[in-house]
């Protein structure tokens, strides 16, 4: 509604003498105008205003009593009647502020509280009660408490009034209710039914039984149980309220007289309650007597389809208001039946009722809103917008807030979306609602802008407990715990009281930054100190957080208190925390519990089979996957369609005892002289020689982009240029390119631009997801680090451009990643020996991200690492140039870490170590049209450090050239490691002048002191090498220098040819057992025979427990 401009011309009058006789003409006509306005005839009430040539206060009195309903003429005819200079009354002054009340026109009623102090008529009680009502409706309850106050005369309706205001405050307390209740009656006041129904409204609201019981003594003292319907239907409400359904009961069966009022009074609280049966009997007496069902009572069915998922009762609710036309003239009818459809996942039964609809309110469009965010159905959701918009309507806090909710948890999760509706949002009045102001505070959190989520917090006059809620929420999101606690600490000081969801947030927000001390103090004064007892869900994240923590005889503790029945969830995670920190002794107990709890679900027992196997119980393990394969578990994964030798095989589930056909060997005429258990072996590696890559066929058009949105695909440009980065090389570019990013990301179909020809000089900065839709970062110019190690961010000293979460994305161009490195490798302790050892940042990192792909950028001079891959399945990197000098220390090329799925062809790496490392939890890893040189060639590895386990499994590299590199294919681990490297293929390799082209070195140590010696170690097996040629430097161009206590077993050399230049080149074996065939040179008869092999290798530990972390 436009706020009407009207009332700043009232001047000063003189009231004029009412001395009129009852022939008066003015008399008559306003009796025939009140009669008019009783009928609400206001068309025919407006045609004779206009026709009166006289009109006195009682005229305008009128007239604005008629138009009450529509808060603009009656605001106009208060205008008209000062600037006539006809005096106003008492009840002038009453009615036009319960007008401004009613259109919540804050100016306007301010200016009519100051003319009502200039003529005198502040302590009007009648006047005095209205001016309370409207400072209460605004929110603003003190100045109406002083106006309260001021009244030398309060009668009830005043108190009502007071009741009334304070009940619908948020923060209202019962105990500041009651005390106002007692007031009353001290000054003489007798309550009456509203006055009661105010108080039991308030108590049902905030659960508070006693309190109410006490008001329901005092109703039955006056008399007014069995007198006022309106009281006995409040008891019903309040007793259903406070979940107490025999109080509700007890109630209704107390009414004498039960009306149709308090027959639905008692269906919609039984259906409020979930409880069918109880309500559908009411229903059918409340029938059987003759008592009609009321909109209440078929809104009480329909909102409890709507929670139980009842459609088709929910459809017969509907065929029943059809057919008493309720479906017609209430919109609170259509507006349940249009969420009732929602909630229940029939999103057409929806749009069918919204479309019948004679006549489509705001609050049936919020509705068809509410069931569209269900569905996740975004783009419907806008689209209603705009039609909304289309139709006249002015969207209110409910379409604002459930449009932000929806956008805010969608693929189509839009920073600047989230901006536009804040900014209407502001315009329309509606920036302070709180439930506008959370839903912005969480789409803001979710975009990443914490700070603007904190700046909508700071300007809520009064932020309620949900408001509060909803901030520490936004900073748990985002792993900022500490400022969390803050808000907690703060909210508590301001006397509001947390409730369950609350503290959910304050402890999550602990568990994802780590606060173990922080989390104990928030959990243990739920119930000590705010009476707020914890459920699972609380035991969960604590049990979590000690768990992460590493306090695992604590959380075992903890998880044993937990209320309700035990479940798996919990103890799934204390399962995995102890494989993580190899603590037998809870794990196995754990690992007991679990298979109790569920020994049906097969994930649970490969879940213990693993548990058992990363702590070196390989027996156990295997017993577990026995039973397992006994009771003929399997999983559900899906379809495949996969191709062996031309023929096809499709299937639904796999069975853990299944594997993949393998196709025969050709092993030159040697396979007659192998044992059966040397070609069952050698088939398990063949069964990797299926090797095609697929070749990228997509290819992104991003050139000659003029605007935002392009002719391409509907992308969506940002350009770091645009916010304000100089590109110079020199100016710190770093907030420009956080402040892409946040576009960026919250953006579908984005393209994060970095111009050619232009360097961006940016500090260490983390990049985090998760991003909208189609994100591609096109990197065209350079991206520079500070060269100074002393200048570096302290919080951030291992990485410099740090991604995760991303999924889906796209690096590419032609640009340059430039880490600055030279100063970093001359303040290394492997450059100088007098320096201090310590670790340096990583140039480029990908974490924790799915379905990445990286084309074409060069990466140089990192500071440590190029390029990392960590904790991310699905990468794919295709024609990378990693460079850096061959003397700069420990700046591997590509490092892959925990990672499963990667893809990494025509790419060029030359630097001072690895050219690719594959370490720890690593599988399925492909490398093809591969050079590297110089550098420190292929390593898998190192694994095994200070006694942790390694476990790498599934890697092929097809088609290589080593140039000058110190080693070629290497595989290394630490003395005293465990785990195991399986299923490794190295082919169609060429090495030109290579120390060391094959080796295994079990006893890697890469440590200043001397490493001690130890038993244990990873376990290397299914190893082939085959076509590898080229010249050595080394005169051990072959060596195996495998554990005495773990050999290297299974190990296959095929058509190796390795020559030196004088000629002198051999093959050194120890603990190593496998066989060659076809053309090997050197010789390498130094494995032990095929028959330890037949008496070692009996089943691949790979298929007997698969690691499902992998």
């Amino acid at each position: 509604m436009k706020k009407p401009q009207l009332l700043s011309f009232l001047r000063p009058i003189t009231t004029v003498p009412h001395t009129f006789l009852p022939t008066d003409y003015v008399y008559l006509k306003n009796r025939e105008l009140h009669a008019l306005i009783k009928r609400r005839d206001l068309k025919a009430a407006l045609s004779l205003f206009h026709n009166m040539p006289l009109r006195d206060t009682v005229t305008y009195n009128l007239i604005i009593s008629g138009f009450r309903e529509q808060p603009e003429h009656a605001l106009r005819f208060y205008a008209e009647m000062g600037s006539l200079g006809i005096g106003e009354s008492s009840t002038t002054f009453s009615s036009v502020v319960a007008v401004c009340t009613k259109a919540a026109v804050f100016r306007e009623g301010v200016q009519v509280h100051c003319r009502v102090v200039k003529l005198g008529f502040s302590c009007n009680v009648f006047v005095g009660g209205a001016l309370v009502g409207f400072y209460m409706r605004m929110g603003l309850s003190g100045v109406a408490l002083e106006l309260f106050d001021e009244l030398p005369e309060r009668n009830l309706a005043v108190w009502n009034v007071l009741l009334r205001g304070l009940c619908e405050l948020v923060r209202v307390k019962v105990e500041d209710l009651l005390g106002f209740y007692s007031r009353m009656r001290f000054e003489g006041v007798e309550p009456n039914g509203v006055t009661f129904c105010y108080l039991l409204w308030e108590c049902g609201n905030q659960r508070r039984l006693h309190e109410g019981k006490t008001i329901h003594g005092c109703i039955w003292k006056v008399g007014l149980v069995e007198s006022n319907v309106f009281v006995a239907n409040a008891l019903v409400d309040f007793y259903s309220a406070c979940g107490c359904l025999v109080g509700a009961r007890k109630c209704f069966e107390a009414i004498e007289n039960e009306n149709v009022i308090s027959w639905n009074s008692l269906v919609y609280v039984y259906a409020e309650n979930s409880l069918l049966g109880e309500a559908f009997e009411v229903f059918s007496i409340m029938q059987l007597w003759g008592r009609r069902p009321s909109i209440r009572s078929l809104v009480g069915f329909l909102n409890l389809c709507s929670r139980s998922g009842e459609l088709c009762f929910g459809k017969q609710v509907h065929c029943l208001v059809m057919k008493m036309g309720f479906d017609e003239g209430s919109e609170h009818v259509q507006s349940a039946l249009i969420d009732m459809y929602g909630k229940c996942r029939d999103i057409e039964g929806s749009m069918a009722v919204f479309e019948c609809l004679p006549k489509r309110t705001l609050e049936c469009f919020n509705s068809l809103m509410t069931s569209l965010s269900h569905s996740e159905a975004v783009e419907d959701m806008v689209e209603l917008l705009r039609l909304m918009v289309d139709e006249g309507l002015v969207p209110d806090e409910v379409t604002i807030s459930t449009t932000l909710k929806a956008l805010s948890v969608s693929a189509l999760s839009s920073f600047t979306g989230s901006q536009s509706l804040h900014c209407y949002a502001l315009k329309s009045g509606l920036g302070g609602d709180a439930a506008v102001a959370c839903s912005l505070m969480d789409a803001y959190s979710r975009c990443g802008h914490v700070d603007l989520s904190h700046r909508i917090f700071e300007s809520l006059p009064s932020p309620s407990a949900i408001c509060f809620t909803s901030m520490i929420n936004a900073y748990a999101r985002n792993g900022m715990g500490k400022e969390g606690i803050a808000v907690l600490q703060a909210m508590i000081e301001r006397g509001l009281k947390p409730d369950k969801v609350t503290f959910l947030c304050a402890l999550s927000g602990c568990n994802h930054t780590g606060l173990v001390e922080e989390g104990r103090i928030v959990f243990e004064s739920m119930k000590s100190l705010h009476g707020v007892d914890p459920d699972r869900r609380h035991f969960s994240c604590m049990v979590d957080l000690l768990c992460r923590a590493g306090l695992l005889y604590e959380a075992e503790e903890l998880l044993l208190q937990a209320p309700g029945k035990r479940d798996c969830f919990m103890w799934s995670s204390l399962l995995r925390s102890c494989r993580v920190h190899k603590n037998e002794e809870v794990g196995t107990r754990a690992a007991q519990v679990l298979l109790e709890l569920d020994p049906d679900d097969p994930a649970v027992w490969l879940q213990v089979s693993n548990f058992y196997a990363e702590i070196g119980k390989f027996d156990e393990a295997r017993q577990i996957r026995e039973v397992a394969l006994a009771r003929k578990m399997s999983r559900e994964i899906g379809h495949s369609l996969i191709e062996i030798r031309q023929s096809c095989l499709f299937g639904k589930s796999y069975n853990l005892r299944e594997r993949f056909p393998l196709g025969g060997v050709l092993a030159h005429g040697v396979a007659g002289s192998m044992t059966c258990d040397s070609i069952d072996m050698l088939e398990e590696l063949k069964s990797l020689e299926s090797f095609d890559i697929e070749e990228e066929t997509e290819v992104e058009e991003l050139s000659d982009i003029p605007s935002w949105r392009s002719e391409h695909g509907g992308k969506v440009l940002v350009n770091i240029d645009s916010f304000g980065a100089a590109g110079d090389g020199e100016s710190d570019d770093t907030e420009a390119l956080q402040k892409a990013w946040g576009v960026a990301c919250s953006t579908p179909k984005s393209v994060l631009l970095i111009p050619q020809d232009r360097r961006y000089l940016v500090n260490a900065t983390k990049f985090r997801g998760p991003c909208a839709d189609k994100l591609i970062i096109q990197i065209d110019g350079t991206l520079v680090a500070p060269d100074e190690p002393k200048n570096w961010d302290p919080k951030l000293p291992r990485v410099w451009l740090d991604f995760s979460k991303l999924d889906k994305a796209v690096f590419q161009g032609s640009g340059v990643i430039d880490g600055s490195g030279s100063k970093w490798w001359a303040a290394s302790c492997k450059k100088n020996k007098s320096n201090p050892c310590k670790g340096a940042p990583t140039a480029f990192t990908i974490d924790t991200s799915t379905s990445i792909k990286v084309k074409g950028l060069t990466i140089q001079n990192s500071q440590q690492m190029h390029f990392t891959i960590s904790r991310c399945d699905s990468v794919r990197i295709n024609g990378v140039k990693v460079s850096a000098p061959g003397d700069s220390p420990n700046t591997d090329g590509i490092h892959i870490s925990e990672s499963t799925n990667v893809i990494i062809q025509d790419s060029k790496i030359g630097t001072g170590d690895d050219c690719i490392s594959i370490v720890n939890a690593s599988s399925n890893i492909k490398m093809k049209r591969i050079y590297c040189g110089p550098g420190h060639g292929i390593s898998i590895g190192s694994l095994g450090k200070d006694n942790s386990t390694g476990i790498v499994t599934k890697v092929i590299l097809d088609t290589a050239v080593l140039r000058e590199t110190t080693n070629g294919l290497r595989i290394k681990t630490w003395q005293g490691g465990s785990g195991y490297v399986r299923g490794v293929r190295f082919q169609n390799v060429r090495v030109e002048n290579v120390s060391n082209p094959i080796l295994i070195d079990q006893f890697y140590c890469d440590s200043p002191s001397t490493c001690p010696n130890q038993t244990s170690a990873v376990e290397i097996s299914e190893v082939m090498y085959q076509n590898i040629s080229g010249t050595t430097m080394s005169a051990k161009a072959i060596k195996f220098d495998c554990s005495d206590t773990t050999p290297c077993s299974n190990l296959v050399l095929s058509n190796v040819d390795l020559d030196k230049q004088d000629g002198t080149v051999e093959t050194y074996c120890h603990s190593a057992q496998g066989f060659p065939y076809g053309v090997v040179h050197p010789s390498a008869d130094c494995l032990s025979s095929t028959d330890k092999i037949s008496q070692v290798a009996h089943s691949t530990m790979e298929e007997d427990i698969p690691h499902t972390e992998l």
